[in-house]
């Protein structure tokens, strides 16, 4: 079942200042500890857990992560590639949404409106590792007509955090 499946089927889950909080502060912050939770929120413990219980289990949070530099691993070199395909039948986009899948390489793939048909986050040790990641593995996908890349020359903002003060009544 894909995402939107099973967001249509999930309960609405109705959120207070408190919830709008604590989601915050763990988007911020996902190993706060539930003390500096409880300061930081103004609920005791157990308030705070039955909260986040409830919030974890009504699909709101996917999970947690630890987020690594990039760099720091040795994956400093980053793109974005536009990749246009052939043909839009449901067995090839299939097919090479499962080959997006598989590929560690890329971080994100994205299918979007206007000049191409999906945007892809890449990273890739340098330029020559990148290269060589499209020409192996990326381009020689069936159905591809046409792939584009823009490298980054530096990051100017990054952010996991969703804003959340639309949410706020």
């Amino acid at each position: 079942m894909d995402l939107c499946a099973i967001i249509a089927f999930m309960e609405p889950v109705t959120l207070d200042d408190f919830d709008l909080r604590l989601l915050d502060a763990l988007q911020r912050d996902g190993r706060a500890s539930l003390f500096a939770l409880t300061e930081k929120i103004g609920l005791s413990a157990s308030q705070l857990g039955r909260r986040l219980k409830r919030l974890e289990e009504s699909g709101l949070m996917e999970g947690y992560a630890a987020l690594l530099n990039a760099e720091a691993v040795g994956l400093g070199f980053e793109a974005y590639c536009l990749v246009s395909l052939e043909r839009h039948s449901s067995e090839g986009t299939d097919k090479f949404h499962d080959a997006m899948r598989k590929l560690p390489q890329i971080m994100d793939c994205v299918a979007v409106t206007g000049e191409a048909d999906f945007i892809l986050r890449i990273v890739a040790t340098d330029l020559k590792a990148y290269s060589q990641f499209l020409l192996d593995k990326v381009m020689p996908l069936p159905g591809i007509r046409q792939v584009r890349s823009s490298i980054v020359l530096r990051p100017i903002k990054r952010s996991h955090a969703l804003p959340l003060t639309h949410l706020k009544a």
